[in-house]
C-alpha cells in the first residue's frame, strides 16, 4: 500500500523565509517532513529550478539537467519524452508486470484540446507513454486543488477538510490493490507563481490553506494504513515574496523510516523507484 504525494514547487521549510506558509500547525505533514531529508534542487547547474527536468529527475533517478544542459520546464520537450519514454518509473512497472495509477483528475476538454500531448507535464505524459490511462476508472480522483477554487481568490470551493481527509482514506484503500498510487499536486506551484513584493494577501492565505489542506490529504492516507512518500521537484510556495521558482532545497520524507544516503532529487528519484519495487535501472 504505497501513495506517492509529488508536489509541484514547495521549498523545506528549512529554507523558507520566517513568517510563510510552512508556520502554521501542520501536524501530520510537518512530522512527515520534519522526518525526511532536505535534497538539492540546482544539481550544481546555475539558474532556477523546472518542473520538466525536475519532476524527470524524480521520475527516471537520472540527472535530466545534465540531459538538456539547463533547467527546462514545465512541460518536457522531445528531449525529456525520450528520457521518460525509457526510464520513466510507470514504464518500468508496466515492464515488470505491476500495477501504478497517476490518480489526477483531468477534464475531457482538456485531454482532448488539439496539440495537448505536448502541453502535458511530466507526470501525465509518462503515463500515458506507459499505456496507464489517465483518469483510471475505479479509483479515486484527485483534484489537485484539493477542494480550493481554481481562481482567485482560491477559496473553499468544492471539499472542506474532512472532506479531503476522507479522500486520503479513499486513496489508501485503492491503495491496496496496486503496487503504486501517485498523486501530482501543482497546485501549489500555481499558487507559488502569484506571488510578489509585498505579498497579496490573498496569495498568502490561498498558500497556507493548500498546505493545510495537503496535510489533511496526508493524514487520510496514513489513517487508512497506506504508506507515503513525499516529494517536491523545486521550490516556489514557502517563499512568496517572489513570483519564481527559488533555489531552496526540497523535500522527500517518508512514512515507513528515515530517507538515508540521499542528497539531490536524481538520487531521490532513484530512492522512490526502490521504494515502490520497480527493478534496478541499467546505468542509473
Amino acid at each position: 500500500m504505497r501513495v506517492w504525494v509529488a508536489l509541484d514547487g514547495v521549498g523545506h521549510p528549512l529554507d523558507a523565509p520566517a513568517g510563510s506558509v510552512w508556520a502554521q500547525a501542520l501536524p501530520t505533514l510537518r512530522a512527515l517532513v520534519d522526518g525526511g531529508v532536505a535534497l538539492d534542487a540546482t544539481l550544481g547547474v546555475p539558474g532556477l529550478p523546472q518542473s520538466g527536468t525536475g519532476q524527470a529527475c524524480w521520475l527516471t533517478g537520472r540527472d535530466a539537467v545534465a540531459v538538456m544542459g539547463e533547467h527546462f520546464g514545465p512541460q518536457p520537450g522531445p528531449t525529456l519524452r525520450r528520457l521518460l519514454d525509457e526510464h520513466a518509473l510507470p514504464g518500468r512497472v508496466a515492464r515488470a508486470g505491476g500495477r501504478v495509477a497517476l490518480l489526477n483528475h483531468y477534464a475531457p476538454a482538456f485531454l482532448e484540446a488539439p496539440g495537448r500531448r505536448g502541453r502535458l507535464g511530466c507526470f501525465p505524459y509518462a503515463f500515458r507513454a506507459a499505456g496507464w490511462p489517465l483518469n483510471p476508472p475505479g479509483l479515486p480522483a484527485v483534484r489537485v486543488s484539493l477542494g480550493l477554487g481554481y481562481e482567485p481568490p482560491w477559496e473553499e470551493a468544492f471539499l472542506g477538510l474532512d472532506g479531503v481527509v476522507r479522500l486520503g482514506g479513499e486513496v489508501a484503500r485503492a491503495a491496496r490493490a496496486a503496487d503504486l498510487l501517485v498523486a501530482d499536486l501543482w497546485f501549489s506551484d500555481l499558487l507559488g507563481h502569484a506571488g510578489g513584493t509585498p505579498t497579496p494577501a490573498g496569495v498568502f492565505r490561498a498558500g497556507r490553506a493548500y498546505l493545510e489542506r495537503v496535510d489533511a490529504f496526508v493524514r487520510g492516507v496514513l489513517d487508512g494504513g497506506a504508506e507515503v512518500v513525499l516529494s517536491s521537484d523545486h521550490g516556489n510556495l514557502e517563499d512568496l515574496r517572489v513570483k519564481s521558482h527559488t533555489v531552496a532545497r526540497v523535500p522527500l520524507a517518508w512514512s515507513g523510516g528515515r530517507v538515508e544516503g540521499v542528497a539531490d532529487v536524481v538520487q531521490g528519484g532513484a530512492w522512490v523507484a526502490r521504494w515502490a519495487g520497480v527493478p534496478v535501472d541499467a546505468g542509473a
